[in-house]
C-alpha cells in the first residue's frame, strides 16, 4: 500500500511563493506517476499538476500554468509543487496523488495523501 504525506502548506499573501512536498512510501517511487489536486471550500476536487514516472514530462491545469512547477526527486521519494505568484483563488486543501498507470495528462488518483491547507490572503 502506498502512503503519501504532504508538507509545506500555510498562510501567505497574494504574490508570495510556497513549496509543497509529498513523500511517498510503500512502492518503488519510479513506478508511480505523481501529481497534485486541490479542493476549495464548497467546490469539487480539481487537478493541478502531474509528472511522469521519469520526470521527463509534466502537465498542468490551465489555471496554474506558468505559475506552478511540479518536480520530483527519486532519491528522496518526494514530489514537489513550487507555487509562485499565488492568488487568493489558489486557497484550497492541496492533495498529493499517485498513479500506477499514466496517460500523459491528468492523474486518476490511485493513492492519496491527507492534504495540506494553503491559504492566500489578499
Amino acid at each position: 500500500q502506498v502512503q503519501l504525506v504532504e508538507f509545506g502548506g500555510g498562510l501567505v499573501q497574494a504574490g508570495d511563493s510556497l513549496r509543497l512536498s509529498c513523500v511517498a512510501s510503500g512502492r518503488t517511487f519510479t513506478s508511480l506517476a505523481m501529481g497534485w489536486f486541490r479542493q476549495a471550500p464548497g467546490k469539487e476536487r480539481e487537478f493541478v499538476a502531474a509528472i511522469s514516472f521519469s520526470g521527463a514530462s509534466t502537465y498542468y491545469a490551465d489555471s496554474v500554468k506558468g505559475r506552478f512547477t511540479i518536480s520530483r526527486d527519486d532519491v528522496k521519494n518526494t514530489v514537489y509543487l513550487q507555487m509562485n505568484s499565488l492568488k487568493p483563488e489558489d486557497t484550497a486543501v492541496y492533495y498529493c496523488a499517485a498513479d500506477r498507470y499514466y496517460s500523459g495528462t491528468y492523474l486518476v488518483g490511485d493513492y492519496w495523501g491527507q492534504g495540506t491547507q494553503v491559504t492566500v490572503s489578499s
